[in-house]
Parts: C-alpha cells; sequence; structure tokens
C-alpha cells in the first residue's frame, strides 16, 4: 500500500500527489485539488486508493484553509504550504471535498478495503472525519 501512517499526507501516491501540486504554478493548484475531488466523484464503479488518497490529501488542503482547520506539518505535504503560503479556495469546494470523502469510505472502495485489514482502520477513519468536521463547520473553533 506504500503508506506508512494513517494521516492524509502519509502514503507515496499522497506524497507525490503533493509534489506535482507544489511544482504546479500558483495559479494552477486550486483547479488541481478541485481535479483530485471529481476523479473520486466521477468513478462510478470501483474506487482506486490512488484516486481516494489524493482525494483525501484534498480536502486536508482545504480544511487547513478554513477556520479551525488544522495546520498542516507534515514534511509529505507541500511544501508552500509548510512555508506558510495560502490558496484561494473557494468555499464550493468545502461540499464537493464532503462528497468525495464519502466515496472514499463507503463500499466499492480500494481504500476503506486496505484500511479494513489492518489494525488502524478506526484511525483512518478518525483522520477522515476530523477533515469532515472542519469542512461541515463544525471543527475546533467553530461550535
Amino acid at each position: 500500500m506504500g503508506t506508512w501512517d494513517v494521516g492524509p499526507f502519509d502514503s507515496d501516491r499522497a506524497a507525490d500527489w503533493c509534489g506535482d501540486l507544489d511544482d504546479a504554478a500558483a495559479a494552477q493548484r486550486p483547479a488541481l485539488v478541485e481535479a483530485a475531488l471529481t476523479a473520486v466523484l466521477a468513478e462510478p464503479d470501483y474506487l482506486e486508493s490512488d484516486l481516494a488518497v489524493e482525494a483525501i490529501a484534498a480536502a486536508a488542503i482545504i480544511a487547513a484553509h478554513r477556520p479551525g482547520g488544522p495546520v498542516i506539518e507534515s514534511p509529505y505535504a507541500p511544501n508552500f504550504l509548510l512555508k506558510g503560503e495560502r490558496m484561494a479556495l473557494d468555499h464550493r469546494l468545502d461540499g464537493l471535498a464532503l462528497r468525495a470523502l464519502d466515496r472514499v469510505v463507503a463500499d466499492n472502495s480500494e481504500w476503506r478495503e486496505l484500511w479494513e485489514e489492518t489494525s488502524y482502520y478506526d484511525q483512518a477513519l478518525d483522520e477522515v472525519a476530523a477533515i469532515r468536521s472542519v469542512l461541515n463547520g463544525s471543527g475546533p473553533g467553530r461550535g
């Protein structure tokens, strides 16, 4: 699975996607975040884990830009975010991210199947739930 922890950036594919986001021109980054979410929602059948982890990373980045959102500190996150740069992420992406996260944890998801095979499944779901909480407007500092 190329995964070393349950965080949104803690897999080879998520780290690679973050590297691509980091390498992109600043003006193109919001479109890449949106594309990661829409790719998950466009998958009508079995959802491959690579798409799922990209969507989780994208949703985590959106959440970090919202009031009460987590500070991104993972060394595998995009460097520009670690340096304190921000992105202009439209609030319409919140709902898109919520729907993408629902798809990631639903049946017919390789991400879900792979985590279910481990003793860390509940922790992985907690990470997704924390992102959802911020995007729903009920995260820390919002309640």
